[in-house]
């Protein structure tokens, strides 16, 4: 063979084992080294889990009328995680993908960087193919970024949430066409009695990103969807029981990320259901009459359970306006309302004026003084200080019961100073006052009892509680301050011989399988025939509020009724906040029939200026109300609006053209003036406990870009 010829197949042979050498190098790196690379761009299918929201249980009144259900919603919502990747699978080439922003770096000057633009991706992209179907019209932009920015896929951004069916069901056809667009049915909130027994029942909030579980965090194919949760009232206070279990579906996409198929379905279970002891009827006859003031509460208790029939406080607000979020402009409203339409003036505290002489008497009577007889002579005297009786001519010798019908102060002054500040204390602490009584409900204000550790440590560190002051704690003047639930329970203790029985708004939970989890079980925190008082010294109270509703020269004669027998205690308690314009708050705790009592009651009105004349004429028509649907009458429930309050002084509410006072009453009925000014708080701020306040949804606002 010629060297020439065996030269070149030499070199053919190199260059063919040189070719198979780069041949099989390319091969490694394309089949070992970059393998996880290029089979991500092969077709292929992907499982993605989408977690679905648990059903909210019900909540109902004692009777099953339905004060909070779960209506069927048709939604639109968008992954905007999932548009993004649709859009750039289909035009990753196009040079707005990106946008430019500036922020801060950490050394503070203005940087530049690029952002994916979802909002051009959604309003140029998706929105325009939603509108040829009818569906579209809105354009968002900072809240599209904002969302996307803080929670990319794992929560969906809501588009649309009033949806018809008929719209619901145009788009549900063309689903598989919109990458990223799910048309949904939730289960959302209602009240169907709108703003009735809002304060009780509270509101919800939509979950949000925080609300993750651990567990679910940072898995780029689980799609967590969770549950509305409670922030106020029952919703808040229920919310472990009235959340259901999430549900969970599987759905099987392509590669251009369309579903193809739903591989695996847990459907999610509905929460408990929460039955109250209100009856809401009641409720609904209790709300209607407080609207005659601008701002009050009222509470009504069954003596012989403590389960609360009706607690009512004004102004309002309607809970619906949270469902799925509020409004920018309704929150706006609702938070520059100076009259506080969010607060439960029920559980919150205030100066209760003559209402604390009821808990006063049943201190006298513990330690002995059922007897204890005073001559009132038209004031008090302490050193150079001299406090005025409201009778300024004086009530003469009176024992306990005149004394609690003509609303004696001087009496109570001596009274408490007679038994002792330890026992004025002791006998408030065993009746509620000072501390919460822990009915099912968040924010319940415990009150201030002078002379309690809690008033030496945090109302007025290192004071002592002066015979002065400690007269003012028996009248419920000075630091005094107590809800009208804790005086509704007080009240109820009296009516029904001794027990204090604890508060319950909750009277049972039933799982969706029908198991009650909370039986409806009264609690008796305390009786207090077991510290000192006896059948017949209990007599003696409820005798001397009867004769203050019954009987000439008693204060609470407005609250009587023509055929039922009510026994009462009005209260007139200066606030010691002149500046407000609330110079007093009207006061009058009541409970009826007298010797069988059905219904124990409470009224507070703020800037009443009467507790006879404003008080007890609202609790003449609560109790008149209230027997009337006992005897048959059945109110009809309805829709109820926004109240939202007034700061108007409460001269007289007047009594309706059928009232039943006959007797004539003194036209000195207690006013409250009785105080110096030396006296009233003495200047020194009370220290607030801080509510705990949970912020609602805000619906984001609609930006018009057309």
């Amino acid at each position: 063979m010629e060297p020439s010829y065996r030269f070149r197949l030499f070199l053919l042979t190199g260059m063919v084992l040189l070719g198979c050498g780069v041949l099989l190098s390319r091969l490694h790196e394309f089949q070992i080294e970059q393998r996880e690379k290029y089979v991500a761009n092969v077709p292929t299918s992907h499982n993605v889990t989408v977690r679905e929201p648990g059903v909210r249980g019900e909540i109902q009144d004692r009777n099953g009328t339905v004060l909070a259900l779960n209506r069927r919603s048709y939604e639109v919502v968008f992954n905007l995680q999932d548009i993004y990747q649709s859009y750039v699978e289909q035009r990753k080439d196009d040079p707005k993908l990106q946008v430019e922003e500036t922020f801060r770096g950490a050394d503070g000057m203005p940087r530049l960087r690029k952002k994916t633009d979802i909002v051009r991706i959604v309003n140029d992209w998706v929105i325009p193919r939603l509108e040829a179907h009818g569906l579209g019209g809105k354009r968002f932009t900072n809240a599209l970024k904002v969302h996307f920015d803080t929670h990319g896929g794992f929560v969906p951004f809501p588009y649309r949430t009033d949806l018809s069916y008929d719209e619901f069901a145009q788009l549900a056809e063309r689903s598989l066409d919109f990458p990223g667009v799910k048309v949904t049915v939730v289960p959302r909130r209602e009240y169907p009695y709108g703003t009735t027994a809002c304060h009780l029942l509270g509101q919800v909030k939509q979950w949000e990103k925080g609300d993750i579980p651990r567990e679910f965090r940072g898995r780029s194919r689980m799609h967590y969807q969770g549950e509305d949760k409670g922030i106020a009232g029952v919703e808040y206070s229920m919310d472990e029981h009235l959340r259901g279990k999430g549900g969970r579906q599987v759905y099987v996409r392509n590669e251009k990320n369309q579903i193809i198929a739903v591989e695996d379905y847990q459907p999610p279970e509905q929460g408990s259901t929460v039955e109250l002891t209100i009856d809401a009827r009641m409720q609904y006859l209790v709300e209607t009459i407080m609207r005659r003031v601008g701002r009050g509460a009222a509470v009504v208790l069954d003596p012989s359970t403590g389960e609360v029939i009706a607690m009512a406080s004004v102004p309002n607000f309607d809970p619906n306006h949270f469902v799925p979020s509020i409004s920018s402009k309704q929150w706006n409203a609702y938070n520059t309302n100076k009259a506080n339409p969010f607060l439960n003036r029920a559980i919150n505290s205030y100066t209760p004026g003559s209402t604390f002489k009821l808990p006063t008497a049943i201190a006298g009577c513990i330690h002995g003084q059922t007897a204890y007889r005073h001559n009132c002579v038209g004031a008090t005297t302490y050193g150079s200080l001299r406090i005025r009786c409201w009778k300024t001519t004086g009530h003469g010798s009176l024992k306990l019961a005149p004394a609690l019908q003509r609303s004696c102060n001087p009496y109570f002054m001596s009274l408490a100073n007679q038994i002792g500040n330890e026992a004025m204390v002791e006998t408030f602490d065993l009746l509620g006052f000072g501390r919460k009584t822990g009915i099912e409900l968040p924010n319940e204000d415990p009150g201030i009892v002078p002379g309690s550790d809690i008033w030496k440590r945090e109302i007025k560190p290192g004071a002592r509680l002066t015979p002065a002051a400690a007269g003012m704690f028996s009248i419920g003047q000075s630091d005094s301050m107590a809800s009208p639930l804790q005086i509704a329970a007080a009240t109820a203790a009296i009516a029904n011989g001794g027990r204090y029985y604890q508060p319950r708004l909750v009277r049972r939970i039933i799982t969706a399988d029908g198991e009650v989890v909370r039986d409806n079980v009264p609690i008796v925190k305390v009786n207090l025939l077991n510290h000192g008082m006896t059948p017949q010294s209990i007599e003696v109270i409820r005798k001397g509020m009867w004769m203050a509703v019954n009987q000439a020269g008693g204060t609470a004669g407005r609250a009587s009724l023509d055929k039922i027998q009510v026994a009462a205690k009005t209260g007139t308690a200066q606030t010691g906040q002149p500046d407000s314009g609330d110079k007093n708050n009207a006061w009058t705790a009541a409970f009826a029939p007298f010797d069988t009592p059905r219904f124990a009651v409470c009224v507070m009105v703020r800037n009443g200026r009467s507790g006879g004349k404003v008080a007890g004429t609202l609790t003449h028509l609560i109790l008149r109300g209230l027997f009337a649907i006992d005897y048959g009458f059945q109110p009809r429930l309805t829709k109820t609006g926004l109240f939202p309050g007034h700061f108007d002084a409460i001269e007289e509410v007047p009594l309706p053209k059928d009232g039943y006072m006959t007797l004539t009453l003194e036209d000195t009925e207690e006013t409250g003036d009785i105080l110096d000014a030396a006296l009233v708080r003495q200047g020194v701020p009370v220290k607030v406990t801080p509510r705990k306040v949970l912020l609602p949804s805000i619906s984001p606002r609609e930006d018009d870009t057309q």
